[in-house]
């Protein structure tokens, strides 16, 4: 039975699993989907004798099987490489099409997934993920969703200092290479920087919660990893993926208010992993401000080894 990891050929946070592993003599089958349709072919039938699609994926040097996965690494799978000559109509319905049909098949599989693409895109929503983290017992800063600078202005006015943290609803803005997204950086915003551009799309808002440090856990199953983040730059206090450089990193333990609801949350989306990033203030007190069903763990040097092996044990599980 093999573990079938879905991700990019330069993705070294997969490259730490696929290691793990391989050191245990587990098999693992390594495939990007971009490479369909291209450099990769599918076959797989149904019908009245099956429950379930049987064929098999086909690279050009080796062939999976469906029937032998015994679960999926779902980790940064690339977007489908079409024929060049394509024109733009035709390129967009094949892309379509290789979704329905490629990412379908696929996505059908009766196993063990960490995650599902449908539990992560539906986790990987900020309202949905910011509601859901509320109802399962974590606190959430103050927060506004809208599109209405007045709005926006009022809610900023209110909040104690009259700032607040903007952040971007994804996590990239597109730029001259299709390959390389920008990245959006948490902002500080106060009432009178607020002006009639926030009318052209959803914008949030949140509470500017002074922080003493942050924390990333990583939750793989029921086992939680935590480590505290302090910053050691003006860019790295206002949001840490700014300043990677000037970080230093503590494990840490969670408290049981915080485990019981990370737990929850998890049970909520159907996730099997996911990371999720607090801000403590002096107080200690912990406020969620981001879930990310596939977030990257291994910036934290004392945790990456743990994490791996967590992984591993879950992947290598027979069943679902």
């Amino acid at each position: 039975m093999t573990v079938l990891v879905l991700t990019r050929p330069d993705d070294p946070t997969a490259d730490l699993v696929i290691a793990e592993l391989n050191g245990r003599s587990v098999p693992v089958h390594r495939l990007d989907p971009a490479d369909f349709p291209e450099a990769l072919t599918m076959a797989a039938r149904i019908g009245p004798d099956r429950t379930s699609w049987a064929g098999a994926l086909r690279g050009q040097h080796r062939d999976l099987f469906l029937a032998d996965v015994r679960s999926v690494y779902y980790r940064r799978p690339g977007t489908f490489r079409l024929h060049p000559e394509m024109g733009e109509q035709d390129a967009a319905w094949a892309h379509a099409e290789a979704k329905a049909g490629f990412s379908g098949l696929v996505s059908s599989l009766p196993c063990l997934w960490v995650n599902h693409p449908h539990r992560n895109a539906l986790a990987g929503q900020p309202p949905v993920a910011l509601a859901t983290a509320a109802r399962s017992g974590l606190t959430v800063p103050r927060t506004l969703i809208t599109n209405d600078p007045g709005e926006a202005r009022e809610f900023v006015a209110a909040l104690p200092g009259q700032v607040a943290a903007y952040k971007a609803l994804g996590t990239t803005h597109p730029s001259d290479r299709d390959d390389w997204p920008q990245a959006l950086w948490t902002t500080q915003v106060r009432p009178d920087e607020i002006d009639g551009s926030v009318a052209r799309t959803a914008h949030q808002f949140q509470e500017w919660v002074p922080k003493a440090y942050e924390v990333r856990l990583t939750a793989v199953a029921e086992r939680l990893f935590a480590a505290e983040i302090h910053a050691g730059s003006e860019a790295s206090r206002i949001d840490f993926r700014a300043d990677y450089d000037s970080l230093t990193y503590k494990p840490c333990d969670v408290p049981d208010d915080i485990a019981c609801g990370v737990r929850a949350l998890m049970d909520a989306f159907g996730l099997r992993y996911v990371a999720l990033d607090f801000l403590v203030n002096a107080g200690g007190h912990w406020y969620l401000i981001d879930v990310n069903p596939n977030g990257q763990w291994g910036f934290v040097p004392d945790l990456r080894a743990p994490i791996t092996h967590a992984l591993a044990d879950l992947l290598e599980r027979p069943t679902a």
